[in-house]
């Protein structure tokens, strides 16, 4: 496999808004399993495209590809490839850099109904990578969010501990029914998630907060719920909500104020 091979490929990985790091052996002396410039693509389950040599150098370097991306961050390693070093027995030394691209925001969409189809029509236009979580097969399909990142028919709160929710992750709750909403919001702050974002009305809000109080959550005290979700438009329409949603998301990626609907009395 040619660094050609690699480039094109990092290329679709960044296309189809997959998160990713490249490694790169930036040097070598001495006997080493692969010449400077080879590259491999490391995936955040820790699945990798390419090869800068197989063995305990690229094991290592894996684990630490998957803590940058992570962590966001790139980062240069050096390897002593002896038995006192990394133990191995190339006897030589390397030295690789690690380079990331992360999208600095992932939202994951719990519900496939209106609003939820909107919201996919503005993270298309804003290339905002998203994924769509509802078990109901006819209406959450490729057909209806084309461009997802994933599509998971499952029951949305059944389907978290299969997801990669991470500090990078923007929720946003929209099912179709008020238990389910309490549901996800339960699961949702449990979760590293930067961003929780639940529909429904005041009157709603204040009830499912009220029962989640009882059982020992308290959300109104977690700064990354919003609820009701949104900034305040006075839109009233799914597009129009949809707009809201994804400008309240925005600000708080950019640590904007903005006068969110939660905060109003």
């Amino acid at each position: 496999m040619s660094n050609f091979d690699i480039i094109s490929k990092i290329n679709d990985d960044i296309a189809n808004k997959k998160n990713i790091a490249v490694v790169t052996i930036i040097s070598a002396n001495g006997s080493v399993p692969r010449e400077p410039g080879a590259k491999m693509i490391v995936y955040e389950d820790g699945k990798i495209y390419g090869t800068i040599g197989g063995g305990r150098m690229e094991k290592l370097a894996i684990d630490e590809a998957v803590k940058c991306i992570r962590k966001n961050q790139n980062k240069k390693v050096s390897f002593d490839l002896t038995p006192r070093g990394i133990d191995a027995l190339c006897m030589g030394k390397a030295e690789i850099f690690i380079e990331v691209y992360v999208w600095p925001v992932k939202v994951y969409i719990f519900g496939s109904g209106h609003i939820a189809k909107s919201l996919s029509r503005v993270f298309d236009f804003l290339s905002i990578p998203y994924s769509v979580i509802d078990e109901r097969k006819d209406i959450t399909n490729r057909d209806a969010f084309k461009n997802a990142v994933d599509i998971i028919n499952e029951f949305p709160d059944k389907s978290f501990s299969k997801l990669k929710i991470d500090s990078n992750s923007y929720i946003v709750i929209v099912t179709r029914g008020h238990s389910l909403d309490k549901d996800c919001l339960v699961k949702a702050i449990k979760t590293e998630a930067k961003y929780i974002g639940m529909i429904g009305s005041r009157a709603k809000v204040k009830e499912i907060f009220n029962i989640l109080n009882k059982k020992g959550f308290y959300p109104q005290r977690d700064k990354r719920v919003f609820s009701p979700i949104g900034i305040n438009t006075g839109g009233k329409t799914p597009d129009e909500i949809a707009i809201s949603i994804v400008a309240e998301i925005i600000a708080v990626s950019n640590n904007a104020r903005v006068a969110h609907m939660r905060d109003l009395s």
